[in-house]
């Protein structure tokens, strides 16, 4: 049933218990390219879009999956099957428990804060490997600033040199004995 939850808005929550590895729901929705999916929700505050492993694909979420919260600690994970998007329970889970998946995000660098309230949070909805490419991105932008400010700083030293050395070495004739 969809309910209220303390994580986000609404979620889905089980009124039976669920053993693990059982399917709890698919993941419905009309099925776009990423280009359309972008020009349709570009600048959307929020979206239910699923991206397929073959990259060609992205699911529209409607109905009881596009529900689910996203949780750092989840009891369910995605995984498809025969090219359908399947919900799967990875522990048992206890009637009454929301449904929760780690949305695992990627391909973007908008703040996705998560909320989920778990010990286990890292703070974002993105996941690992995406943070720690941006990570690297990061790292490697800050280093190639690193390096042209130590340039030009360089740059600034080379010439008051060369100045001084100028100055140092010129000689006015009118001044000079012969």
């Amino acid at each position: 049933m969809i309910r209220p939850s303390r994580i986000h808005a609404a979620g889905v929550f089980t009124t039976a218990s669920i053993r693990k590895g059982s399917r709890v729901v698919e993941y419905l929705g009309p099925r776009l390219s990423p280009e359309e999916a972008n020009r349709l929700y570009d600048g959307a505050p929020r979206t239910y879009l699923y991206g397929l492993e073959d990259g060609k694909t992205v699911i529209d979420g409607e109905g009881m999956g596009a529900y689910l919260n996203h949780s750092c600690d989840p009891n369910c994970e995605v995984d498809e099957i025969k090219n359908r998007v399947w919900i799967l329970a990875i522990r048992n889970i206890a009637a009454g428990e929301e449904l929760l998946w780690d949305y695992n995000l990627y391909d973007d660098d908008d703040p996705a804060p998560c909320h989920c309230g778990s010990p286990k949070c890292r703070g974002t909805m993105y996941s690992r490997e995406w943070m720690a490419k941006l990570r690297r991105k990061a790292k490697k932008k800050a280093e190639k600033r690193a390096a042209a400010r130590a340039a030009k700083k360089l740059q600034g030293k080379t010439l008051r040199k060369k100045k001084k050395i100028i100055v140092q070495t010129s000689i006015d004739p009118r001044t000079s004995a012969a």
